[in-house]
């Protein structure tokens, strides 16, 4: 369906849980971040049923995040049903990895499509400063799995900081030249933890294209987070995706769920509609299957809701011109 802007919503992100297995510095560095975890995470049943009503007004592609989704014991069953829910087309996994090698095969069969993995270092100090946490074996071991098995391009997600990893971006480029993985550098955000070290750490896009000429951009693609480059003899592509320097507000195409159950159509807005007590209260009362749900006045009334969600989605972000985001959340609760 169209926004009140004339753009497409066809893309949902789901957050299925705020818990995470690393601390990273931009994100929740470890004692400096409040953990208020939510007290009960989204049912199996409950995200279906959202799902199912964001399909109906036109969603097509979901990607199930966090937190670190693959920490959530029923991810292969959530995917699952997802996959069978008419109108989604594409599903998609954001990990750190570290599971991945134990999980890949199980998530494959559920009906995943897709995974980009966040791995902002290849080295193993650096790593374990980044995250707090030793696992970049782990990680490394989960992309070369999921090559193995067929599913390409893998994605690799950095976030880019002046001083930190700034120095590592020749050898990410590399990767992207000899193997089918997509790496994708990410201008660091003023939000949450980030707000912090962007002062110090951030550094555009533009500066990374101009000092490598043997970028060749490719053509912009309607609703893409990321301006996409490719080497001359490159097996995969490089993205740049830049909230700030050059935001992409215009053609966004999605919105997001969070493990609260509350909807986010930008992510660094202020506004968030919370649906997970009429989701619970609707589920309860009927205790019926889909089809007879659907003639409820109150899946009318849900049904609206998450229209609204979607029609009144912002124009746009305020991140260049105020410097921060305006979301009252950090990014571990609303789903990278």
């Amino acid at each position: 369906m169209e926004d009140s802007h004339g753009r497409n919503i066809n893309y949902l992100r789901v957050s299925l849980t705020d818990r995470c297995n690393l601390r990273c510095m931009y994100c929740m560095p470890e004692g400096k971040c409040n953990q208020n975890y939510v007290s009960s995470k989204m049912s199996i049943e409950e995200i279906d049923l959202i799902i199912r009503i964001f399909a109906e007004y036109g969603v097509e592609k979901v990607r199930f995040t966090g937190g670190e989704p693959l920490i959530v014991k029923d991810i292969s069953k959530i995917i699952y049903n997802a996959s069978q829910v008419k109108g989604i087309k594409d599903i998609s996994l954001t990990t750190n990895g570290i599971f991945l090698k134990d999980k890949i095969d199980e998530l494959k069969k559920a009906g995943l499509n897709r995974v980009n993995v966040s791995m902002d270092t290849l080295k193993e100090d650096k790593y374990e400063r980044i995250t707090g946490r030793s696992y970049l074996k782990k990680v490394k071991e989960g992309i070369e799995v999921c090559l193995d098995k067929g599913i390409t391009p893998v994605k690799i997600n950095v976030v880019l900081m002046k001083g930190i990893n700034l120095d590592e971006v020749d050898e990410f480029i590399k990767i992207a030249e000899k193997m089918p993985i997509d790496v994708r550098f990410i201008e660091l955000m003023p939000i949450g933890a980030g707000t912090e070290l962007f002062k110090n750490h951030f550094i555009p896009y533009k500066d990374i294209v101009e000092s490598h000429h043997n970028l060749i951009p490719e053509d912009h693609r309607v609703s893409s987070t990321a301006e996409l480059y490719k080497s001359s003899k490159g097996k995969g592509r490089i993205g740049f995706i830049s909230p700030l320097s050059c935001n992409f507000c215009s053609e966004c195409n999605r919105v997001r769920l969070t493990a609260e159950g509350g909807i986010k159509s930008c992510l660094h807005g202020e506004e968030e509609i919370n649906i997970l007590s009429d989701v619970r209260d609707l589920l309860k009362k009927y205790n019926l299957s889909y089809c007879d749900l659907r003639e409820s006045r109150e899946y009318s009334i849900l049904k609206k809701k998450i229209l609204g969600a979607m029609y009144n989605k912002p124009l746009g972000h305020r991140l260049s011109m105020e410097g921060k985001s305006r979301s009252n959340k950090q990014m571990f609760q609303i789903g990278g």
